[in-house]
């Protein structure tokens, strides 16, 4: 242990898996704001909102989440901290905005699609359209299911809403926008810093401490849980667990390319864990940003339903495929 806490001291291990992440995440939430605010200062909501008007209409969502729902093409901490900000002023409650962060899982996955697919490719060849199709399916059948669900939990929303007019309390001129993306900037900065730092920092511990590695070794397991993972194939799976993307990938292209497993083990394999990696994934990354954005209990939840779901859907699509294929 006291060799363990030296190295926490040392500023290169502090500098790299510490202040440089944590600096780097405070810079993307800070621009994520700034552009949140300053969309909401403008009311170009409304705008957006026209672009997915006919699927937020079936969904029995509001404008402001049709908004939301556009923005996560770009940016998914800009469309979340504008849900935050009108949850907060009230124009949503709290079911539609689970309903929202649901629904803008799909246009997240789609902005990291195009790195996701060109990693895939030069590693696994034609056993990357099949994982990639295994997962965009999932993510569609997610935003199927939340509109659905939507259209029945939530209730109807007025007609013409979509497409709201701006309101009367709307900014006139270029002194009152700069005022008020200023006044809500700060607002909501000063929760990044005062939340994010101390949970990035309390995972950046029990990471160093290797909590993260016996947890990724306890889902993993010895593979006994997974028998439809060949043993030829566990290794891409721990990696999947205990690594980067890149590494498991690398991985399954050299026991591609030696033949000693089939496309359809690697892909079964990789889906394994990316399932199994969903609890790790959300503990170091999507809870410090979760937190830093939402009420604590709020994001809490939000992380949890946002995870369990995916997992349910990417479990449903792999048995499909390891059916099918």
């Amino acid at each position: 242990m006291h060799t363990e806490f030296l190295s926490f001291m040392d500023f290169d291990v502090l500098w790299n898996g510490l202040f440089r992440p944590l600096l780097r995440l405070i810079v993307s939430i800070s621009l994520g704001l700034a552009i949140g605010n300053i969309i909401e200062a403008l009311h170009w909501g409304r705008f957006l909102t026209k672009i997915s008007a006919p699927l937020v209409r079936m969904a029995h969502l509001q404008d402001v989440s049709g908004a939301a729902f556009t923005m996560a093409f770009f940016s998914s901490i800009t469309a979340n901290t504008y849900l935050a900000e009108q949850y907060e002023q009230g124009k949503i409650v709290r079911k539609e905005l689970y309903f929202s962060n649901l629904l803008n899982s799909t246009p997240v996955l789609f902005l990291h699609l195009p790195s996701l697919f060109f990693l895939a490719v030069p590693f696994l060849g034609q056993a990357a359209f099949w994982y990639v199709g295994v997962v965009v399916s999932a993510a569609l059948f997610r935003t199927l299911v939340t509109v659905i669900a939507g259209r029945f939990v939530l209730p109807p929303t007025p007609e013409g809403c979509v497409t709201c007019e701006l309101d009367d309390n709307a900014p006139k001129g270029t002194q009152e926008v700069i005022q008020r993306v200023i006044s809500l900037f700060i607002r909501r900065i000063r929760r990044v810093l005062l939340v994010t730092i101390p949970v990035y920092t309390v995972v950046f511990v029990l990471n160093r401490l290797g909590v993260f590695q016996v947890l990724n070794d306890v889902v993993g397991g010895n593979n006994g849980l997974l028998p439809f993972i060949k043993p030829e194939a566990a290794g891409v799976l721990i990696l999947s667990l205990a690594a980067e993307m890149t590494a498991s990938m690398a991985a399954a292209g050299a026991l591609l390319t030696e033949g000693t497993i089939q496309a359809k083990d690697v892909v079964l394999a990789l889906l394994a864990g990316n399932i199994l990696s969903s609890p790790m994934r959300a503990i170091r990354h999507q809870i410090p940003i979760y937190m830093g954005i939402f009420p604590s209990r709020i994001a809490f939840w939000l992380v949890v339903c946002n995870q369990s779901i995916r997992a349910c859907s990417l479990i449903l699509f792999t048995f499909i495929f390891y059916l099918w294929v």
